[in-house]
């Protein structure tokens, strides 16, 4: 076998195996699941009573994926997983009345954050 070719055999393989383990390092994974971000908080009315069956909506503004979140008997919802170098918007809505959007900032750096939703339901 040329030298060369048995070089670049040998190259080849290593570059395989190190691409191989990286791929596979928890270590890597685990920093990565730690830099997520977290959106959590209360549906409530303008009384601050919670709502309950809320649907919450979660919008990325880069890929304009939406996730939806419905709020449970205590009016509480949550976002995991969030992509911390990404904007979102959020609202919720219940019976054809809405909160006004909000926005979270990928400029924040807040793993966790907290943001509590009001939705004026409509007077008949």
């Amino acid at each position: 076998m040329k030298p060369a070719l048995r070089l670049f055999c040998v190259a080849f393989t290593l570059l395989l195996f190190t691409s191989m383990a990286m791929a596979q390092d928890p270590k890597q994974d685990a920093k990565r699941e730690a830099q997520l971000r977290t959106v959590h908080g209360l549906v409530s009315d303008k009384a601050d009573s919670p709502i309950s069956a809320g649907v919450v909506f979660l919008r990325n503004t880069r890929s304009n994926a939406v996730r939806s979140y419905i709020s449970d008997d205590a009016g509480n919802y949550r976002f995991s997983g969030l992509d911390p170098n990404t904007d979102y918007e959020i609202h919720a809505e219940k019976d054809g009345a809405k909160s006004p959007t909000r926005t979270i900032s990928s400029y924040d750096s807040k793993k966790e954050m907290v943001v509590n939703l009001k939705i004026d339901k409509k007077k008949g």
